[in-house]
């Protein structure tokens, strides 16, 4: 890919991986989070509402209990696949909860910035992208820094909101799991694995308007 010279987000964003098998167990120096989680702090939000809050779960034992509640939900999925799916998806690992040592949860909370949210009015979602765009600042932060991140989505937001105590009104919208890595492979593991394949952009860009494939 010939990106700009000098121009290193380019290969930061291609770069990235959501990680899962490479975590060392080692820690994360606080000045590195906070460099991570003040990039996260600084995305775009809706209104300048800023509807993020972000969770440090380092106890054991409340990570080998989200553990287990992933390992459930696993068996959900797998029972819905064809037999040549399983073959396949067995051979994915899905998550690092206790080997990364550290989990994020990030949550996204309506009621900040008050009543009304300046540009939230037409699109009541805008908040919750919000909170998406801290989550991939933090993602790229982590990238530069040598530090992995992978996307834990294999849970029932009700568990997670009371296994970090949320308030009813707040959204789990993610957890990360956060620690450093012996490397970040150079395929995506789910198309290294056989699961998807990275389509190309020529397949998902329109001109004018929509066109059907």
């Amino acid at each position: 890919m010939n990106t700009p010279t000098g121009n290193g987000l380019y290969e930061v964003i291609n770069r990235r991986r959501d990680t899962r098998a490479e975590f060392t167990g080692e820690p994360i120096s606080p000045e590195v989070l906070d460099r991570m989680l003040l990039a996260a702090h600084s995305a775009p939000s809706v209104g300048m509402s800023q509807p993020w809050d972000f969770i440090m779960v380092r106890s054991p034992d409340t990570l080998r209990t989200f553990r287990d509640h992933v390992a459930r939900e696993r068996e959900v999925f797998v029972a819905t696949l064809a037999e040549e799916r399983v073959s396949t998806f067995s051979r994915i690992k899905i998550e690092g909860i206790c080997e990364s040592g550290l989990g994020i949860v990030v949550s996204y909370d309506p009621t900040r910035g008050g009543p009304q949210v300046l540009g939230r009015h037409a699109i009541a979602d805008t908040g919750l992208y919000s909170v998406v765009c801290a989550i991939q600042n933090l993602w790229l932060a982590a990238t530069v820094e040598g530090i992995g991140v992978g996307w834990v989505s294999f849970y029932r937001e009700d568990f997670l909101r009371g296994l970090v105590r949320l308030p009813p009104h707040v959204r789990p919208v993610a957890w990360l799991c956060v620690g450093p890595v012996a490397d970040l492979p150079h395929i995506p593991d789910l198309e290294r694995q056989g699961w998807r394949r990275r389509s190309p952009l020529a397949a998902v860009l329109h001109e004018e308007h929509y066109r059907a494939r």
